[in-house]
């Protein structure tokens, strides 16, 4: 891999980010799978030390966050007694979204538990450099992981959404038709209005749309933790200070003022922006 030109691994991840699989970069770029795996990993690696030494000291307002399901080496229901239960099975993506800017300050991979929730608001706790207001969905471990972090120094609102029942027949891969939407005041004083989580929901959406391993039925799934955790952090790098924001016309990060440019794959690849 150390003897793969710039230019085969510049192509390699800008084709992962875009939604390819890595069977699929093998097949365009020529490159064997295992060499496109491990550079995923080396970038991936690279782009958490990247998020982790910019986003500090944010000055976000509106703080959407909210969870994205996936799996490592089998879904829950066919994991056995035999298996690592922190190894393989669904794992989640929680992802914290400044509505404003459209920057993504922090984020986990882990199980849906409070555990993981607690070290996903206290990472974000500690990238903060003022008083939010934080809206999410009705996940219990929430509240209580907000409390644990924040005290009282937040404002905090859910919104819990009702779905219809999932249908029957040829409709039932379609997302399912929220028939109601309610807001709740946790903690502080949030403004009504300002409770939301769809900008977070369509970031989720993204997700699913660039990460060949998120996509539903797929046989692209991640096959190692690392692997998912790489792909992740690859992502949100690259979301946060390559891509150009639709309604920004700038990326996130230039638009927070982290950054006065924008990135290359290329910057990713040796941590230099």
């Amino acid at each position: 891999m150390n003897n793969l030109p710039t230019g085969k691994q510049e192509m390699a991840i800008a084709a992962l980010v875009e939604g390819s699989s890595i069977r699929s970069v093998e097949r365009m770029a020529g490159i064997h799978r295992d060499t496109i795996m491990r550079l995923l990993v080396r970038v991936g690696d690279s782009c958490e030390k990247i998020m982790d030494s910019t986003m500090r000291g944010l000055t976000c307002r509106n703080v959407e966050v909210d969870e994205i399901w996936s799996f490592v080496g089998k879904k829950q229901r066919h994991v056995s007694l035999d298996d690592d239960p922190l190894k393989v099975g669904d794992f989640y993506t929680f992802v914290a979204l400044d509505s404003d800017t459209k920057l993504i300050p922090a984020y986990r991979v882990g199980k849906r538990d409070l555990p993981t929730v607690q070290a996903f608001m206290d990472d974000l706790g500690s990238r903060l450099a003022n008083r939010v207001q934080l809206s999410s969905d009705k996940l219990r471990a929430y509240v209580e992981a907000v409390e644990t972090t924040f005290g009282r120094d937040i404002d905090y609102g859910q919104i819990v959404k009702s779905y219809e029942a999932e249908p029957k027949g040829p409709g039932r891969y379609s997302p399912p038709r929220v028939i109601s939407a309610l807001k709740q005041y946790i903690v502080g004083n949030p403004e009504w209005n300002k409770i939301c989580t769809s900008h977070i929901e369509n970031s989720n959406l993204l997700m699913r749309m660039q990460m060949r391993r998120l996509t539903r039925l797929t046989n692209a799934f991640s096959k190692k933790l690392e692997n998912l955790k790489a792909a992740v952090s690859l992502h949100f790098a690259h979301y946060n200070f390559v891509r150009i924001h639709g309604t920004l016309r700038v990326t996130p990060a230039m638009e927070a003022g982290i950054t006065d440019h924008i990135w290359s794959i290329s910057d990713l690849i040796t941590e230099r922006g």
